[in-house]
């Protein structure tokens, strides 16, 4: 072992879990087994190729070399963290506080170097995307979550009040991280009477001290109902221009631009016109990642720009929403047909199979050749990567794994 690595360094596994079983899945294939692989965490056509969306890359092919290698401004560039913010609230005529990430990731990192202190607690869901605790560790914080809704079942308002309280009693400050609408990894949002609910709990916590909602918004140009998506937006947006909780959104290209490896995103507070906010966000980018690629903020303004590629992108989105929510039928139909539960998928490139022992589960069922990531809650299922023809042979497979 490395003497220089310091000791508290040296105990982490070789690659991230779910990549690893990522690979794992895919050299059994390549050996030339029959292999299911629900691990996958990017969108595949039903021949397990990459979805590259047309007409994003329409559009990066005709930019121009001072669009590509310049530096962007630190923060990002002021036209290209408003148009993104935009995206999702039209009615907005400015980004607020703001500033380009690498990834929603790099957005979900500056919120915890500036909203909450070293040793304390980011609040979020059961279940979560994992990368949140990793996040929060290499921060030097911790994570406690409240409970997401099962399906049918509405959100446990006591559960949430009582975690809201109790963090805000023990640190003097509640951070957020909210994955809706199209949650992941369960793929599905909260109703309006439950999101009405949970407002309501963080108006009232917020009279108690400073609470900030970071919406994590991955997925929401993949879902089976975008009139509930836009009706989100617009709760979301009522909450935020009252100023009694501090609300933002961590933006992504990577999923709705299918620039995974352009790594570029925003951290954003369209509410708060705030200097030290900004000024803030500004100084964690320069001690951070110094600037983000210019590349994807050159494209998202040309796509601002040009009609015709917003209507082919929004054609794109509908029709790869309709792949998912094919697959995420067939899937609830394989369920039921085995006499399991139903799903209910409403967007997103996820969903989780509630097991008693998902680490087990998901060993027996790599031994049958299905994989799956394992999660505290349950089996995260990457509709995003596995075909509606495969559905029987994942439901058949837990099905017997669960009887075994």
């Amino acid at each position: 072992m490395t003497r220089q690595l310091i000791p508290s360094r040296r105990a982490f596994p070789a690659d991230d879990p779910i990549f690893a079983l990522n690979a794992e899945a895919q050299a059994r294939r390549a050996a030339g087994e029959s292999i299911l692989n629900a691990t996958v965490g990017a969108l595949l056509d039903d021949s397990g190729q990459l979805v590259v969306l047309d007409a994003v890359m329409d559009l990066w092919r005709e930019l121009t070399a001072l669009e590509i290698a310049p530096y962007a401004p630190i923060a990002g560039d002021p036209s290209f963290l408003k148009a993104l913010v935009r995206r999702h609230w039209p009615m907005l005529s400015i980004a607020g506080a703001a500033c380009a990430t690498p990834g929603g990731s790099g957005a979900l990192a500056l919120s915890l170097k500036n909203l909450l202190e070293p040793g304390q607690r980011v609040l979020t869901t059961a279940p979560f995307w994992g990368p949140y605790a990793t996040l929060a560790a290499e921060n030097g914080m911790g994570l406690v979550t409240a409970p997401w809704p099962g399906v049918g079942e509405p959100l446990d308002a006591g559960a949430w009040e009582a975690t809201l309280r109790s963090l805000m009693k023990d640190q003097g400050r509640v951070l957020l991280w909210l994955n809706d609408p199209c949650h992941n990894p369960t793929g599905r949002s909260l109703s309006p009477a439950d999101r009405a609910t949970l407002v309501g709990l963080l108006r009232e916590v917020s009279a108690l001290g400073p609470l900030t909602l970071l919406l994590d918004f991955a997925y929401l140009d993949y879902t089976r109902v975008p009139e509930a998506v836009a009706a989100a937006l617009s709760d979301y947006a009522a909450l935020g221009a009252e100023g009694r909780v501090l609300v933002g959104a961590s933006l992504s290209l990577s999923k709705s631009m299918t620039l995974y490896g352009g790594r570029c995103g925003a951290l954003a507070f369209p509410w708060s016109v705030d200097p030290a906010l900004q000024a803030a966000l500004t100084q964690s980018c320069r001690g951070t990642w110094s600037n983000c690629a210019k590349a994807p903020q050159a494209l998202l303004l040309r796509l601002e720009k040009d009609g015709k590629a917003q209507a082919r992108l929004a054609a794109e989105h509908r029709h790869w929403s309709e792949v998912l929510a094919a697959r995420a039928s067939a899937l609830d139909e394989a369920l039921t047909a085995e006499g399991m539960e139903a799903l209910q998928w409403t967007g997103g490139f996820f969903v989780c199979v509630s097991v008693s022992d998902p680490e087990a589960v998901c060993v027996q069922m790599k031994q049958r050749g299905v994989y799956t990531v394992p999660l505290p809650d349950g089996l995260r299922v990457g509709l995003c990567g596995m075909r509606a023809a495969e559905a029987p042979r994942f439901a058949q497979t837990l099905r017997r794994v669960l009887t075994a």
